[in-house]
């Protein structure tokens, strides 16, 4: 029998999905026995120059499959004090994430989409929706800037620095500004599926009266061998690494009503959080995690550079992100028959469901981590 998880009917419902997902926060920090507690966002981060920071806490550890963290909820829920699963959270997401600047970008440029089937229809040909804009510092080890947006479903090849002036405003750095400035262009994509869900912490001594929010992820992953997702003989496929990433990222706080709100109490209690998350698992997967320093997101570029495609293969197919919500190629031909244009819809699929890869689906994944 299927287990009851009740977020999956608002799968294509963000509106619902995000309600209801506080919802059922609320439920379980009313559950640990306190009254009159608010959530809070994670706040900006103030630097010592005074300067207002978007900051992404988030740590995540790679392994080499998705069956390496069978049961990894109820181990986490085992070997850390105060932590507490959120019951009913969870919820499964698929997605297809192209890297839009090169290794020598400053920062991280991607675009992301959602990825659905319509109504009635097989369910192994998924259409991307919601492109989302963001940008990223790079690395994964430490606390880094992000800032994102969602780009209008008629306008998708639009500049994105007006929604993000209009976003960020006064907290956008000039950086970041100057870089959301340079042309995107397409570097490699990655196919995701996603088993998400959350967690509560507790700790008295560390966090004083917070509780703070934790939403966890386990990512199944595969990476596209071409930028375009053609064939590479180098991979003898389209698809060139398949891994798994299990995500800790901090969403927010619960504090009393009448809580002072304390910059540095906040932040200090994000970063324990996210420490105590990290030291279990690396008793449990110590031995079996790929040691990695790049995100995602730099881990396209790098196998797309390992599969040996230069920057100039790159700019000379100027590929943009917006190509792919269309099914067929409005100007691109396949090499050995000019008569044919490229199905870009098709390409993406062979990221989720190309046979002697193909990411598990959303309840499975759910069934193995639980």
């Amino acid at each position: 029998m299927q287990p009851y998880r009740p977020l999956f009917k608002h799968i294509r419902n963000h509106t619902a999905l995000f309600s209801d997902m506080s919802r059922y926060r609320n439920n379980a920090v009313q559950a640990l026995g306190v009254t009159g507690y608010e959530f809070h966002k994670t706040p900006k981060f103030i630097t010592e120059d005074g300067q207002r920071l978007t900051i992404e806490p988030e740590r995540s550890i790679v392994l080499p499959r998705v069956t390496d963290l069978k049961g990894v909820k109820a181990k986490l829920a085992e070997s850390i004090d105060g932590f507490s699963l959120v019951t009913h959270s969870e919820i499964g997401y698929r997605y297809p994430t192209a890297a839009l600047a090169g290794a020598d970008a400053p920062f991280i440029k991607r675009m992301r989409s959602e990825y659905f089937h319509r109504v009635d229809e097989d369910r192994s040909i998924c259409r991307p929706v919601n492109l989302s804009y963001g940008i990223k510092s790079r690395g994964k080890a430490d606390n880094r800037q992000e800032y994102e947006v969602w780009m209008p479903d008629e306008a998708p090849e639009q500049s994105p620095l007006p929604l993000m002036i209009e976003r960020y405003g006064e907290d956008l750095p000039n950086d970041v500004r100057h870089f959301i400035e340079q042309p995107a262009r397409v570097h490699g994509w990655m196919g995701v599926k996603r088993a998400a869900f959350e967690a509560l912490y507790r700790n008295k001594a560390e966090c004083g009266d917070l509780i703070i929010a934790v939403a966890m992820s386990v990512d199944a992953y595969n990476i596209g061998a071409r930028p375009d997702l053609s064939y590479a003989p180098e991979a003898e496929s389209s698809i060139a690494v398949s891994n798994a990433e299990l995500e800790w990222e901090i969403e927010g706080y619960y504090a009393p009503r009448d809580w002072q709100f304390d910059h540095d109490a906040v932040w200090a209690a994000i970063n324990h959080t996210l420490n105590a998350v990290n030291a279990p698992l690396i008793d449990l997967y110590g031995n079996t995690l790929i040691p990695l320093t790049e995100s995602k997101t730099e881990r396209i570029l790098s196998t797309i550079t390992a599969m040996g495609v230069t920057n100039d293969e790159i700019e000379a197919m100027d590929l943009q992100p917006w190509e792919f919500m269309l099914t067929e190629s409005e100007h691109r031909v396949k090499t050995h028959d000019p008569s044919r244009s490229v199905n870009f819809l098709g390409r993406l699929n062979r990221l989720f469901y190309q046979p002697d890869r193909q990411l598990p689906s959303l309840n499975w994944m759910h069934d193995l981590i639980s």
